[in-house]
């Protein structure tokens, strides 16, 4: 388990899980496995979901309730507790996404492929951690701290987007049901720790059941159920869940979604003939990041106490930058939602996702070594005129 909630193993197993869906799909199985994706689970005449939306509705809303409750206690003890504390990140993390939202626009300008412009803003917190972890032995803590406040806000903008763009045909009297579970949901939640808690913990997931049902069949996607629940949670009983269900969303919930994402078939065309979904995803993820977060965190440093030096140098924006460019998870689900009535479309907005992490991925790889080879240099030099003083 201590495995499953290290910073590096994730990244590799979700790595791992995606190049698996894209072989097995471009394999002798792959129509057989399509199949069974696409078959119908549940009660019959009742509620059915295929497999395919039980993965994306169902187990990733647990995989957003964990991320809700990092940021609510982020919001309130963290390091984005405070406007000051979050107006640097927040300014970064705003490049971050108006910068890859230009380019695919640029990129899918009059064609069918404009609805896709969500898909490169996302940061995959996961694996721009576990890239860290990897290769930046010896970097400050401030980056690492500004890294995760930029993701967290990056996983705030997704799931807006999510919550607002891809709802269609609200049932209100659905969604007021789930707010009312919600709200006992939270209420509950905070009776945990005296007597009776193993009868209160049933009841509470009975709730987080029936708010996802209730959210589902709302019109709303089924992911935003986990967000407000985990805001909702009080926050020691959400930690302690939260404890408990890392190993299973990084061992078995970002990995089944990482390969069912995964599962598309490359086409067999020229390099000219890839929809601008494709092309628009695949620049705007590593240049558009790299380009917004680096420069638009350069400003925000700027802000600071005036004649104060700024806390992360030029070339550790870069690193950050590069970092964001890893999207992956939170954009393979916006590219599911963006092209949800169009395959073909969709297919290669999700093999531009995973070109355009990669390509990233490298980036970050090339940039955290050396920035962390710097930072250690500096600590070498310093020690030796200290010892030579």
């Amino acid at each position: 388990m201590s495995l499953l909630r290290s910073a590096r193993f994730p990244a590799i197993v979700l790595l791992l899980a995606a190049s698996l869906g894209l072989i097995v799909a471009n394999s002798a199985i792959g129509p057989a496995v399509d199949d069974v994706m696409h078959a119908y689970l549940g009660i019959p005449g009742v509620f059915e979901l295929s497999l395919s939306h039980w993965i994306k509705d169902g187990l990733l809303a647990v995989f957003f309730f964990v991320v809700a409750v990092e940021l609510q206690f982020e919001l309130t003890n963290g390091q984005l507790n405070s406007a000051r504390k979050a107006l640097q990140p927040a300014i970064a993390a705003a490049g971050g996404v108006l910068v890859p939202i230009a380019i695919y626009v640029a990129v899918a300008w009059g064609s069918d492929a404009t609805n896709g412009w969500p898909i490169p803003t996302a940061t995959d917190i996961a694996f721009a951690l576990g890239v860290l972890a990897v290769f930046g032995k010896g970097l400050p803590s401030a980056l690492r701290v500004f890294l995760l406040a930029l993701a967290i806000l990056d996983d705030i903008v997704g799931i807006v987007f999510i919550a607002v763009l891809f709802t269609a045909d609200v049932n209100v009297w659905m969604l007021a049901g789930a707010a009312v579970a919600v709200v006992a949901f939270g209420v509950l939640s905070r009776q945990l720790g005296g007597r009776g808690h193993v009868a209160i913990s049933i009841v509470l997931i009975g709730l987080a059941i029936a708010t996802w049902v209730l959210v589902l069949l709302s019109g709303v996607h089924a992911t935003i159920a986990g967000v407000v629940l985990g805001l909702a949670m009080a926050q020691q009983p959400a930690l302690r869940t939260r404890h408990a269900l890392e190993p299973w969303v990084n061992g078995i919930v970002l990995p089944v979604f990482a390969f069912s994402a995964a599962l598309v078939v490359i086409p067999a065309v020229a390099p000219s003939e890839l929809s601008p979904a494709f092309w628009g995803v695949l620049v705007a993820l590593p240049v558009g990041k790299i380009v917004g977060i680096t420069v638009f965190g350069w400003l925000s440093l700027r802000l600071g106490s005036r004649g104060a030096p700024p806390e992360l140098a030029f070339g550790d924006l870069l690193a950050a930058g590069a970092l964001g460019g890893i999207g992956f998870t939170v954009s393979l689900l916006l590219s599911e939602l963006a092209f949800a009535d169009a395959p073909a479309l969709r297919d290669q907005a999700t093999l531009g996702v995973l070109a355009g992490s990669v390509i990233s991925l490298i980036l970050a790889g090339g940039l955290v070594s050396w920035r962390a080879w710097h930072h250690r240099s500096k600590v070498r030099d310093a020690t030796t005129e200290a010892r030579t003083a």
